[in-house]
């Protein structure tokens, strides 16, 4: 970093792709985080789990770092805190709610090593050289914030994800007061949630949500099962009361829910009278009419509740005909065919399915356009940054702010990887765009948090895509082939139906190797082998498999 910066904003992951947000706030002498999550794997990711962003950026600013700051506990923007700690030693601040979210992703051994401390609604607090305000904003889960962030540059106002609900289920309303007053105190740049841009008007209250629910599920002539994202605590309030309503029992199945559940219970985030909750176990023996099923699963994962409801695989949770099933959520861009599939399962069973698109029952969580115009009048901004999206729900945002008064030249469009390097001077700030810096995304499964390098992945991708064929041969110390070379496809071909045709393909690879097996070394006769299969499928099949050749020797 040149000298003369006083402020760099460093985006390395949320813009341009919706999800695994990262932003990095940098001083000559300090840099701060400001949420750090995951990316949820596409059909593009066969065997991933998750999608961090690239850290690297930081490990080379190591010195400086001095705290990871979280919005809210969404997975998209806390989800990689634990694999960001592996490598970094800092403090990591957030609200209550936030923070219990993230000691449950640690044993209680772990937890005693984490330094959490702990954030409130207007009280702020200083992290080397920069004050964080915290400013409380209704969003689909508990205790989300903006930040107001001063900066040597000027104050920045970083708004995580945000709607205005008038009447939010917890009472908890957004801080427009707060804003107005950085507004005249003067803001220098606005980072503004731009997920929701496309949409035009104001986002339904979560009140207006609860009494529908409350409608349907007192409607309904059986059995209810409900499903929403488990960290939507006001929502599973709102099917807490309407069950307590219709005099319904709850049964919370999968492992998310019933532990958010338990948490927001503990916390004081959820109320619930007397004993309502029961176990599974107990679900055949209730009266069918006074029954409420709450499962995790609201996007058709393959081994969630809910899919497994409705497959009919789970044990202790069935579907009857004349039973409901309410589906409280929106489609994340790229479910819609589990989702699809999650419902085409429920209606086999003879159920009826109601979601958002049948019944008012959801409201998204991200602002529509007259919020965010309501944001950017309150702020009033030198800069305005539009973040969290695809690029096209961040050009939209800069236009609303353009059709609002700003100038083309005070709004910034950009994208990850590409900084934003303010100076101060002269009364007055300016902007540079700075050289763009490493990003990239880290391809993560198992329980062991393995990274999955993009060669693996190219690899699986053409597995699934065209098949594979696995081909050994044994030579001895001599290079004489010893046995009919073995082969065996996955994917390919159906290997019972096709024996004649893989003999041949076994006779090909011997007649080429029969000139080199005893002078050739082992990598090259693998590539003869190789190019031998890749020419034969080639000219039966017009096919292209993956081709893993293998020479083995006996001395």
């Amino acid at each position: 970093m040149q000298v003369d910066e006083d402020l760099k904003i460093v985006p390395l992951g949320g813009l341009g792709h919706v999800g695994g947000n990262m932003m990095v706030y940098e001083t000559p002498e300090d840099l701060v985080v400001v949420d750090c999550g995951v990316l949820f794997p596409g059909e593009e990711h066969p065997g991933v789990d998750y999608i961090i962003p690239d850290f690297s950026y930081v490990g080379q600013k190591r010195d400086k770092l001095r705290a990871v700051v979280l919005t809210h506990g969404h997975e998209d923007h806390l989800g990689a805190v634990p694999y960001f700690l592996r490598t970094f030693d800092v403090p990591v601040y957030g609200t209550h709610f936030t923070l219990e979210l993230l000691r449950q992703k640690y044993d209680e051994k772990s937890r005693k090593e984490l330094t959490l401390k702990r954030i409130r609604d207007y009280e702020e607090f200083d992290v080397a050289g920069f004050s964080f305000y915290p400013i409380p904003v209704t969003h689909s889960i508990p205790d989300a914030v903006s930040l107001a962030i001063k900066t040597p540059a000027g104050t920045v106002i970083h708004t995580g994800d945000f709607r205005f609900d008038p009447k939010p289920i917890d009472g908890r309303k957004s801080g427009f007061e707060a804003y107005e007053r950085f507004g005249d105190e003067g803001v220098l740049a606005l980072l503004s949630d731009s997920t929701n841009s496309e949409k035009s008007g104001h986002t339904w209250s979560e009140d207006e949500i609860d009494k529908n629910i409350k409608a349907v599920v007192d409607r309904a002539p059986e059995r209810v099962v409900v499903t929403t994202f488990a960290s939507h605590i006001h929502r599973i309030q709102s099917f807490i009361d309407a069950a307590r309503n219709s005099e319904r029992q709850i049964v919370v199945v999968g492992r998310s829910m019933r532990q958010n559940i338990e948490m927001a219970l503990r916390e004081g985030y959820l109320r619930a009278p007397g004993p309502i909750f029961f176990d599974a176990s107990e679900y055949d023996y209730m009266p069918r009419s006074k029954v409420m099923v709450i499962a995790s699963g609201t996007q058709g994962e393959p081994r969630s509740a809910m899919t497994r409801i409705a497959s009919g695989a789970h044990k202790e949770i069935h579907l009857d005909p004349g039973d409901w099933v309410l589906l409280s959520s929106r489609r994340i861009p790229g479910n819609e065919r589990p989702v699809g599939e999650l419902v085409n399962q429920c209606m086999r069973s003879g159920v009826k399915v109601i979601d958002d698109r049948a019944e008012r029952i959801h409201t998204s969580g991200h602002a529509f356009e007259d919020e965010q115009a309501k944001m950017l009048e309150m702020c009033r901004p030198q800069y305005f940054i539009p973040v969290h999206g695809e690029y096209r729900h961040m050009r939209r945002h800069g236009l609303l702010a353009e059709k609002l008064g700003w100038s083309k030249n005070n709004i910034l469009n950009i994208e990850d990887g590409t900084p934003i390097c303010l100076q101060l001077k002269d009364d007055d700030v300016h902007y540079q765009y700075g050289e763009a810096v490493p990003v990239g995304q880290i391809f993560v499964e198992g329980r062991l948090a393995t990274e999955v390098d993009n060669f693996v992945l190219r690899d699986r991708l053409i597995m699934s895509d065209v098949g594979v064929v696995f081909c050994s041969v044994v030579l001895n110390g001599s290079g004489k082939l010893l046995a009919t070379p073995t082969l065996v496809t996955r994917g390919v071909v159906h290997e019972d139906f096709n024996q004649p045709l893989l003999h041949m393909a076994m006779r090909e690879v011997e007649t080429a190797l029969k000139p080199l097996a005893q002078v050739g070394k082992d990598e090259e006769l693998e590539q003869v082998m190789r190019r031998a299969l890749k020419k034969f499928f080639r000219r039966e099949l017009d096919a292209h498999p993956l081709i893993l050749p293998k020479v083995l020797r006996l001395s």
